[in-house]
């Protein structure tokens, strides 16, 4: 349940918090659909959202939302031109932020999702740019973690999964530490219990016929290689 209640779901409300965001404690193995839902109301309202991930906790921001990108790069204290992962709840979610999915990001997801590997894709013009590379490409994965691939599902739609930490400071692995870390700057943290660490996940280029390492993570690139072979 929350920590605190916070009343009516709205931008006001946040914006009048003094010190914390709004904790909600959810059960990663059964979230309750109830509390999901004032995070979701969160994203709708263009607001950052911290939840969990299969390493570490997230930020969550509408990708379609020029406000809510420049909300989470001034959260952050992060330079513009740095492009933004994000997450999906299925690969069918990729469908809408993705120009085109490939057959070789079908078969990379087919054999890795849910999982670590990041996919890089030409990205849909749905999205606000803020958040894309130079070249208008987006990395999205599904996650192992239920939690985050519920937070997606709820909301419909992908949503950015940065990591919840200013920029050059480390990355928090407990709710805790993105709440002190942020304060009423951040709307809402979904706290579903310390996240495990390790290393983040590998990144493919499959725009075109043959993957290109962008960054090999936990998944070994040769591994990578094998699963096409």
């Amino acid at each position: 349940m929350a920590e605190r209640s916070q009343g009516a779901i709205g931008v006001t409300s946040w914006r009048e918090r003094s010190v914390l965001p709004e904790r909600l404690s959810v059960d990663p193995r059964r979230p309750d659909a109830e509390l999901l839902a004032r995070a979701v109301a969160a994203l709708a309202a263009g607001e950052v959202v911290a939840f969990p991930t299969d390493t570490l906790y997230g930020l969550a921001v509408d990708p379609r939302r020029a406000d809510a990108a420049r909300r989470l790069f001034a959260l952050k204290r992060r330079p513009a031109g740095l492009a933004v992962p994000l997450i999906a709840a299925d690969t069918g979610q990729t469908e809408r932020v993705a120009r085109r999915v490939t057959p070789l990001a079908r078969r990379l997801a087919d054999r890795w999702w849910p999982g670590p590997l990041s996919i890089v894709l030409d990205a849909s013009p749905a999205l606000d740019a803020g958040l894309l590379t130079a070249a208008g490409t987006v990395a999205i994965r599904v996650p192992a973690h239920r939690l985050a691939r519920r937070l997606a599902a709820d909301f419909a739609h992908p949503i950015t999964a940065t990591s919840a930490n200013r920029s050059g400071e480390p990355p928090a692995a407990d709710a805790a530490s993105v709440a002190a870390g942020f304060g009423s700057e951040l709307a809402v943290v979904v706290d579903g219990g310390p996240a495990r660490g390790g290393r983040p996940s590998t990144i493919v280029d499959a725009r075109g016929d043959v993957p290109v390492l962008v960054r090999e993570g936990v998944v070994a690139w040769d591994r990578v290689l094998q699963s096409l072979a």
